[in-house]
């Protein structure tokens, strides 16, 4: 920007007149959709201040917690993802991006574990020897109408039995207890990996502190994650709770919900067993996962943002799926 270019005008600065200045000023973008969610920002972030009646010294300690979660952030550990997720910002976040009619699979958040796998046939141990206690995922992938979804990518990632996923560890060589596996012309996949155990979330760092002055708990109940995709298909990022975890109702994140939790069995049947070259007494999950087309999803989210603007009387324009500002 030059120094001679006009600046639209702004009021006498006061408190009653900070936020509309900020987003007079916020406005020359010309992209519609950043003015939006910059106008929307700034005016919750003053009200919050506002009605909170923020002192100076509360705002620079939430800076000074905001750089010690940057600080801690690397490769391997992602703590704003960690802090979004203790928020509920992100299944929230999830919920809205990719909404769900009431015969498809629900998502949850994707967590700050997700990280590289190798692809595995079906059938295959996802798990190297000793990471827990040996559990069948046998699942089916289908779309709204019922019909199996051939060639769907799913990836799959877990904790060992200790609660520890392996990017937690210094001295790993390799991808363990995750992988990826590809849905047959039936729309079934089915691998071995572990039984999913309950575990804390990392709170070493600033958001376990924040964690600890709130009085909560870092635990999440036992789970297995998904990440699904298919070309035309809306990507569905989702997990599998366990029922009857003793953390079931207070997950550290808030991942959980109704429709996701299933029933953790034990393999009785010896031909069931043969069948996926497991043992008597192993563990059993199974899953039926239905997506949603890139479509019905854009279809969905359209209604959901229009219905959700008209309840707070927001003013926007609905511009490829996405609430922008009225640049005019």
């Amino acid at each position: 920007m030059t120094a001679s270019k006009k600046l639209p005008p702004i009021m006498n600065m006061t408190d009653e007149t900070i936020t509309e200045n900020t987003n007079i000023i916020n406005s020359q973008s010309g992209d519609a959709r950043l003015q939006f969610l910059m106008h929307r920002l700034v005016t919750h972030l003053h009200d919050f201040a506002r009605e909170t009646r923020l002192t100076t010294d509360e705002w620079m300690a939430a800076i000074m917690f905001l750089t010690q979660v940057g600080k801690i952030c690397s490769d391997e550990r992602q703590e704003f993802i960690l802090l979004s997720d203790i928020l509920g910002l992100s299944v929230l976040v999830d919920g809205i991006s990719h909404p769900k009619p009431p015969n498809a699979t629900i998502g949850t958040l994707l967590g700050p574990f997700h990280a590289h796998a190798h692809e595995f046939e079906n059938g295959a141990a996802i798990a190297s020897e000793g990471k827990g206690e040996m559990c069948v995922f046998e699942c089916t992938l289908k779309d709204t109408n019922g019909r199996p979804i051939e060639g769907g990518s799913i990836d799959i990632w877990e904790t060992d039995e200790t609660g520890h996923y392996d990017t937690q560890y210094e001295d790993r060589d390799g991808p363990d207890c995750r992988g990826i596996v590809h849905s047959d012309k039936n729309g079934d996949f089915w691998v071995k990996g572990i039984r999913p155990v309950s575990y804390p979330i990392p709170h070493d760092g600033p958001v376990g502190k924040l964690l600890k002055l709130l009085n909560r708990h870092p635990y999440r109940p036992a789970h297995i994650h998904f990440k699904i995709k298919k070309e035309g298909y809306d990507e569905l990022i989702t997990a599998l709770y366990v029922k009857g975890d003793e953390y079931e109702t207070s997950d550290a994140v808030f991942g959980v919900k109704s429709e996701l939790l299933i029933e953790l069995k034990k393999i009785e049947d010896p031909e069931f067993a043969a069948k996926y070259g497991v043992k008597v007494g192993d563990w059993y999950i199974h899953k039926d996962f239905v997506l949603v087309t890139n479509e019905e999803a854009k279809e969905l989210f359209v209604k959901n943002s229009k219905k959700a603007l008209a309840k707070i009387n927001v003013n926007a324009t609905i511009v490829d799926g996405l609430p922008v500002a009225d640049l005019d």
